[in-house]
């Protein structure tokens, strides 16, 4: 093959806590005040990287970000040392405390929307950072995830890092959470799927009611512009409010595309036979044959697809175009998940081999195999232009396990989001993860 699919896993911050702070995310709410294990959820998030590299799939590494985000705190008016910036936080605002700690950066299929040299007017690879204008946790990674994707991606022959969409509700952006790419090979022109909980502008679409819609057909639409796609090479949809509202705070927790095939629930998209038809089309117009595997809410339930995350799930093609789907120990705990599972793999369709990985310390928190990881379709001569300091290989393995090891606590609760000592550490392990990395000055400690 001369191109590929290269997945960028998250590497789990020293800050990962259980803070409830993701309303709409049914995990995250329900194990608020748990303590974690961020040394153990860095390791697992390791294990699955390196166990895909050894699968031969093309594996790389996104660095987690400084937290707590004094910078943000002061701006909310906490002032003295950095220190003390921490300390009032914690007496007088522990939730925002909780925010500006949270680790969430590890669930880089929000980072950006990514659209290779395929589909682009300039024949380059276009990243847009996500606003995630919906949470404020979220809402202030951004302008280091911009500076991340510079310095893994900085060859401007080959690379475009765009700044994030305005960051106000109009135009909500969640990355490629909400984001899928079809095409015959990585290389080829595609389509690109962008997927939207409501419109800002239009009253015409209906909204979800319990839940917020996080991403809006104008965000979807500016990305596009920005990244020179055609018309001809985008289908949008609206997911089922319905279906938002029952938990399915992205689309990727109700579907997922890989190459020519769409794995989804009966209910994921409002007008959804349209939709596929629409897929169909387009593909066919640059070469594609579009497969679409859909599971009937008889035999899977939303509640049990929430449950287990088997749309949050990782596809991923083999030398001889069959497909691994990766999924979470969880859904082998979902009984008629689990049979679904067995019945798909062995029924002569294009996904035919189950991955479990355990990733609960992530579970707990809402992210599944796909939230960890943010897809980059690159030619040869693309890879070759990458940071190599962040591809994953059995050297980079070692020293990330024993960074961890070294760096990492073993319990973190809520209360020891006011330990000062926290702060010291995650920059003195983010300090050295820049070297070993060769990243640079990205974080706003080394900035300053």
């Amino acid at each position: 093959m001369n191109a590929y699919e290269v997945n960028f896993d998250g590497l789990v911050g020293p800050t990962h806590n259980y803070s409830g702070l993701s309303f709409g995310n049914v995990a995250s709410t329900s194990n608020t005040k748990a303590v974690s294990n961020p040394k153990l959820a860095a390791k697992q998030g390791l294990a699955k990287m390196k166990a895909l590299h050894d699968l031969g799939f093309k594996q790389g590494v996104l660095a987690p970000h400084e937290r707590p985000d004094v910078a943000s705190l002061r701006r909310l008016g906490f002032s003295g040392t950095d220190g003390e910036v921490v300390a009032r936080a914690a007496k007088e605002a522990p939730a925002i405390l909780a925010a500006a700690s949270s680790a969430s950066c590890m669930w880089t299929a929000n980072a950006a929307t990514v659209s290779p040299s395929g589909d682009t007017a300039d024949k380059r690879v276009h990243f847009t950072p996500a606003n995630l204008n919906n949470k404020f946790h979220r809402s202030i990674e951004h302008p280091t995830t911009r500076r991340l994707l510079q310095a893994m991606f900085a060859d401007e022959q080959h690379f475009m890092v765009h700044e994030a969409l305005p960051a106000q509700m109009h135009f909500g952006d969640e990355g490629a959470a909400n984001h899928t790419r079809f095409c015959a090979e990585y290389d080829a022109a595609g389509v690109e799927f962008f997927v939207f909980g409501a419109a800002a502008f239009d009253g015409r679409y209906p909204a979800p009611q319990r839940f917020p819609a996080r991403q809006t057909l104008e965000a979807c639409q500016a990305v596009a512009r920005l990244h020179g796609l055609s018309e001809s090479g985008v289908v949008y949809a609206q997911q089922d409010p319905a279906t938002i509202d029952a938990g399915v705070f992205h689309n990727d927790v109700i579907s997922v595309g890989n190459r020519n095939v769409l794995f989804h629930h009966e209910k994921s998209f409002l007008e959804q036979g349209r939709v596929l038809e629409e897929l169909s089309r387009k593909l066919a117009a640059v070469g594609g044959q579009f497969v679409p595997v859909e599971v009937p809410d008889a035999e899977v339930s939303v509640a049990e697809a929430v449950k287990s995350y088997l749309f949050n799930s990782q596809l991923l093609s083999k030398p001889d175009g069959s497909m691994i789907i990766v999924v979470p120990e969880e859904c082998r705990n979902v009984e008629r998940v689990w049979s679904y599972l067995q019945k798909m793999s062995s029924s002569g369709g294009p996904i035919n081999e189950i991955r479990v990985f355990d990733l609960k310390q992530s579970m707990q928190n809402g992210g599944g195999p796909a939230c960890l990881r943010l897809r980059v379709a690159m030619s040869a001569s693309e890879i070759a232009a990458v940071n190599q300091g962040v591809l994953m290989n059995d050297e980079l393995f070692a020293t990330l396990n024993a960074w961890v090891e070294r760096h990492y606590r073993d319990r973190l609760s809520a209360d020891d989001l006011a330990d000062p000592l926290l702060l010291d550490e995650c920059r003195t392990a983010l300090d050295e993860l820049t070297r070993i990395m060769r990243l640079g000055s990205v974080y706003p400690f080394q900035l300053a």
